[in-house]
């Protein structure tokens, strides 16, 4: 399909803005502008993705459904105009009318539909696979308030409603006829027939599943892909069973049906939370499984070559309810055989797996999940049945191993041992994690099913980050190597070539100090910066959801430590440095609240001893989302990558920021493994232990107690934490330090210190740190999302 013209542009602009509000640009304000642009690039991109369906459903192309509970995609406006190349066409036509188009960009809202890497991966995967032109459709829940919107107040995190939808509505394209009804709770009916075994389910309730399309455009590609989000509604008002008098069941079915897609992940410490986390879960898999049947049915108008023409990728655990979804669906509604069902399933699914720690495995309660979802429940239990007398076959009758596999043990449904299961392939997201996975999570597996068992490394929409967020370095490697870097990730390794040039390296130099000072005036425009920072201090940056295994209390630890050593030493030698942190913590996680809120207060009482500001200054960003990471990434010095060994998966801030030429400051975890591989030794900063040193520390037995008492360094930086900071005590926090530490952070402090002091001193050598800031750029590359579809089309989904 053509690119729309700068004429056709201006025309559809005119005429939407007279049509929708009787205004002429001139006269339009910022909000009409966005909407009239958005509508233009909407349509445009509908068109587009039918034309392109309608090509590959000729060619008998095999199709990709991804399903994930999030969908972090920031703006659609921005990126739309740079994957359809007509930004700079855009930009020109607004000001023939005064028109800022950074404005215009302003009025939209970041899509509330994810909480971090995990949703940024999918929305990086959707994008890349239009670019690739693989036909791909994402599959989520349209949730109206999203994660939440964080506001910090007086230190402490509270949850608000992110109500993104006026302004984002724009972008969702409604298919009321492509409604799926979703059925919960009610009675199996068990009976025979002529030999044949039925199943019918009664009394259940229902839920209309509402599908909306956000289309996403590849660049410089005829690709587009679909993100279907799903929204809840009742049917209709059970008015008979309210003139029955039964007010209170017909009210909560509307009162259900309406909460299933108003926030992504409630807080599930409670029973209503964790029952209302799987109707969450359900409603996505049996929703999307009758969408995709229904999709394939239309081209093919039969099952049985659902496999070769269908791959279905679980992200996560959370969508696993959509393997017995379509078991029930080839069972009960086609008349299958058990083993012909089985076979289409198993080769139909791919699982990818994001975490190593047996607590986010998830699991659910058979006795919740037998009443939400009878059905389903009884074909997982059929399916484990199967499963475990294989297993039992091929362990020789070994009935312990056979139960560490099994699916369901201890009363609870094993989500990822059930997606191990019935699926053709399993694969992590970084080497580590991929080894980890294969010899310590599912090593039993492992021994039986190895063919099984596969890595990808995870990528990021990289032209998000480079080509849109930082236009300096853009043109810059344009001028050097040319523009074919935007399509190909790997054309970046020439960039290389430049490490000993003075003048390049003096031109990467000017490039982040304007990012530093086009950062700061937005967080002073739009975020809570109410205080100066010196845009020439390092910018040492930790940004990713706050839990204790990514060690944001290890971080500001060594900032308390630096802190009592400069009240000791005023006048101490001290390159300036500016931390900045950004992090959601989950509602119901206190310990990871507590650890916002002391970082809050480092921040607040460092500020008030103006002679320590002057070297040291801390920055805790509210409600940190994709907007703002397109700015912060081209700002950064040092990406702060400290999770322990072995327990972070991947990682994919650390990849978006090495592209923009910060230094990685991390453990050898995640993808630093293969970030530290691509750069080489001299241009990463690694400390603390390995996964290996890490396992063996936990086996001897592990007391943080004794780092406590023979380091004066940490004891009194955990004693700052009993006696006050900014007038608040944190003993939570210290005791786990003390008595607990399940992440380790006092074993790797000392060597965590000695790489903060070496990235002073290189930062202090200029040229060498900017040698070591090119040399990422130039090795960035790998970690496209093209690079990683690629992989997965190859290995994986069988389409290359």
């Amino acid at each position: 399909m053509k690119k729309m013209s700068k004429e056709y542009i201006r025309h559809e602009l005119i005429k939407t803005l007279h049509s929708n509000y009787n205004v002429a640009p001139d006269d339009a304000s910022d909000t009409q502008v966005y909407n009239a642009l958005s509508t233009i690039v909407m349509e445009h991109l509908n068109e587009k993705r039918n034309s392109f369906n309608n090509r590959i459903n000729s060619q008998g192309r095999k199709q990709i459904y991804y399903l994930s509970m999030e969908f972090l995609m920031g703006r659609s406006l921005k990126t739309s105009l740079y994957n359809l190349e007509i930004v700079e066409d855009v930009r020109n036509i607004l000001k023939e009318y005064d028109i800022n188009l950074e404005k215009i960009y302003e009025n939209e809202p970041d899509a509330g539909l994810g909480n971090g890497g995990l949703g940024r991966l999918a929305a990086c995967y959707l994008d890349a696979m239009a670019t690739q032109e693989i036909p791909a459709m994402g599959y989520s829940i349209c949730y109206e308030y999203g994660i939440f919107k964080q506001k910090i107040d007086d230190g402490w995190q509270t949850e608000l409603p992110d109500n993104w939808m006026p302004g984002g509505e724009v972008w969702l394209d409604p298919k009321p006829e492509r409604a799926v009804e979703v059925h919960f709770e009610g009675e199996l009916h068990e009976y025979w027939d002529s030999q044949y075994h039925h199943i019918s389910h009664h009394n259940y309730s229902t839920v209309l599943a509402i599908p909306y399309d956000m289309y996403v455009s590849g660049y410089n590609s005829d690709g587009v892909s679909v993100l279907r989000l799903w929204t809840a509604k009742s049917p209709s008002f059970d008015m008979a069973m309210f003139n029955q008098g039964d007010y209170a069941k017909a009210l909560s079915q509307n009162s259900i049906a309406n909460a299933i897609s108003k926030v992504l992940y409630p807080n599930d410490n409670h029973l209503e939370g964790k029952s209302l986390r799987l109707r969450q879960q359900y409603f996505l898999c049996a929703a999307s499984i009758g969408d995709i049947v229904t999709n394939h049915m239309s081209v093919y108008g039969t099952l049985e070559n659902l496999h070769d023409k269908v791959a279905i990728h679980i992200n996560d655990t959370h969508p696993t309810l959509a393997v017995p979804e379509l078991m029930r669906i080839l069972l009960d509604d086609c008349g299958y055989s058990w083993d012909k069902a089985w076979h289409i399933v198993k080769n139909t699914f791919a699982y990818t797996n994001h975490t190593v720690m047996a607590e986010a495995l998830e699991k659910w309660d058979i006795n919740l999940l037998k009443s939400i979802v009878p059905r389903i429940f009884s074909i997982i239990v059929e399916i484990n049945n199967r499963y475990c007398q294989k297993l039992s076959q091929l362990s020789e009758n070994n009935y312990e191993k056979t139960n560490r596999m099994s699916i369901i043990k201890n009363n609870h449904i094993h989500m990822a041992s059930l997606c191990v299961a019935a699926s053709h392939s399993v694969n992590g997201v970084s080497k580590l994690h991929s080894e980890i996975i294969k010899q310590d999570v599912f090593a039993d597996e492992y021994e039986y099913f190895p063919l099984k068992f596969k890595n990808v490394t995870n990528g990021i929409a990289y032209r998000r980050w480079l080509y849109q967020s930082n236009p300096g370095l853009t043109n810059l490697l344009s001028s050097k190597i040319g523009d074919k870097f935007l399509k190909d990730g790997d054309e970046l390794k020439k960039f290389g070539v430049f490490e000993n040039d003075k003048a390049v390296l003096d031109e990467l130099a000017k490039i982040k100090r304007t990012n530093k000072e086009n950062f700061l005036k937005y967080a002073k425009n739009y975020c809570n910066l109410d205080f100066e920072i010196d845009p020439d201090s390092i910018f040492d940056v930790q940004v990713k959801r706050l839990h204790e295994y990514k060690r944001q209390h290890l971080n500001a630890l060594n900032i308390i430590a630096d802190y009592n050593y400069l009240l000791e030493n005023p006048d101490a030698d001290y390159t300036p440095r500016t931390y900045i942190f950004a992090a959601k913590a989950a509602p119901g996680y206190y310990l990871a609240k507590q650890i916002i809120k002391m970082i809050w207060c480092i921040s607040e009482e460092i500020r008030k001893n103006k002679k320590i500001s002057e070297k040291l200054n801390v920055f805790f960003l509210e409600d940190y989302k994709v907007t703002l990471s397109e700015l912060l990434m081209p700002a950064s010095d040092i990406s702060e990558q400290i999770s322990l060994a072995g327990t972070e998966a991947s990682g994919t801030g650390n990849m978006k920021l090495m592209l923009n030429g910060a230094i990685t400051l991390g453990t050898l975890d995640g993808a630093n493994v293969e970030i530290k591989q691509a750069v080489g030794d001299d241009n990463i900063i690694i400390f603390g232990m390995t996964a290996e040193e890490v396992s063996a520390k936990k086996a001897m037995g592990y007391s943080p107690r004794n780092y406590y008492d023979s380091n004066n360094t940490i004891k009194q930086a955990v004693n700052r934490m009993y006696h006050g900071i900014n007038g608040c005590n944190f003993n939570d926090v210290a005791n786990s330090l003390q008595n607990s530490d399940p992440y380790m952070v006092l074993a790797d402090f000392d060597s965590y210190r000695a790489a903060q002091k070496l990235s002073s001193e290189l930062y202090n050598d200029k040229y060498k740190w900017l040698k070591m800031s090119l040399n990422n750029i130039a090795g960035a590359g790998v970690f496209s999302a093209d690079r990683a579809v690629k992989d997965y089309a190859r290995d994986i989904w069988g389409i290359l």
